[in-house]
């Protein structure tokens, strides 16, 4: 199979390739001798990457601390289920299906992955396969911040950074249908996207003040550093800091810090597309392109606001 393969960490999304790859082993684990339970062979129609991922140590050893380079990138996907492992249950061969694949696992990029079927929802019919792939991680990780994390209730505010990128645009609209008073903060250019998706207002960080804003109840953090540590000035007492980039160096006089790492939760996936098919939640996409194109998408030589969406099969 036809796969982007990383096999040195300092050489960033640069160092990826485009190789052939062994298919699964779609026989040996249908077979109880060889079956690892609960596993499903997917053939991938869309995928995508977070960038960070080429920092994390799950990307170049496993659980064990080995090397398993040449290692897969891309953990967010969409695509049918073409063989299931012995004793698996819950899908079935031929269903549309989408989700998260584990960290430490050869990923998306790639026609074929092997995934656990308690990571994967069903993915409507009327949904197309890259809206699927764009939504999956973004979806996940604004829903686990909100709510999970965050604790957001209705007639609360939180403060989206990054309000006009993937995460952060899934963020103001989730937060703004449950009720809560929405603050983006991005560049200047950034403004009318992030209040398209949601926001009530924005703060343009080049341009304008953050300690502006005042006290919130919750900020949602993408960025990290100097940006996370002002932000914690910002929330409120009994209030929360939520951040996927790490702990903040500071945190809130008398709230809660909270830095998590995005589940995959059929439940919640499941949700997240009835939004997307009733129109509530709109995925920011900000350009597709095909596994051959892949390297060069992830290598850009502009600024693409929103997620990049690999197209693995027409």
């Amino acid at each position: 199979m036809k796969a982007i393969v990383v096999t040195d960490q300092a050489a960033g999304t640069a160092g990826m390739t485009l190789t052939e790859r062994p298919d699964p082993d779609a026989e040996g684990l249908a077979s109880l001798a060889s079956a690892n339970y609960g596993d499903v062979v997917v053939a991938v129609h869309a995928s995508s990457f977070t960038g960070t991922e080429l920092s994390w140590p799950s990307t170049w050893i496993d659980r064990l601390g080995r090397d398993r380079t040449p290692s897969i990138p891309g953990h967010e996907f969409s695509g049918v289920v073409t063989a299931l492992a012995y004793g698996t249950t819950g899908v079935s061969v031929g269903q549309r299906v989408f989700g998260l694949t584990d960290w430490a696992r050869d990923g998306t990029l790639a026609e074929y992955v092997v995934v656990e079927a308690r990571n994967l929802a069903p993915l409507p019919g009327d949904i197309d396969f890259a809206v699927g792939a764009g939504v999956a991680m973004s979806g996940l990780t604004a829903w686990q911040g909100l709510f999970d994390h965050g604790r957001l209730q209705s007639g609360q505010s939180v403060l989206v950074h990054g309000a006009a990128g993937a995460v952060g645009s899934m963020a103001s609209q989730l937060a703004r249908q449950a009720g809560a008073y929405v603050i983006g903060t991005g560049r200047a250019a950034q403004r009318r996207t992030a209040l398209d998706y949601g926001a009530h207002e924005f703060v343009d960080l080049d341009n304008e003040s953050l300690e502006d804003v005042g006290a919130v109840d919750l900020v949602f953090d993408v960025f990290g550093g100097d940006l996370a540590n002002r932000s914690a000035a910002l929330v409120r007492a009994g209030g929360t800091l939520v951040s996927v980039s790490g702990p903040p160096e500071v945190r809130p006089a008398d709230g809660l810090t909270i830095d998590f790492v995005v589940l995959s939760d059929p439940a919640q996936l499941t949700e997240i597309a009835q939004r997307v098919r009733d129109g509530r939640l709109v995925t920011n996409i900000g350009q597709t392109a095909s596994l051959d194109d892949a390297v060069a998408a992830f290598n850009p030589t502009r600024r693409v606001s929103g997620k990049t969406v690999i197209r693995v099969r027409p």
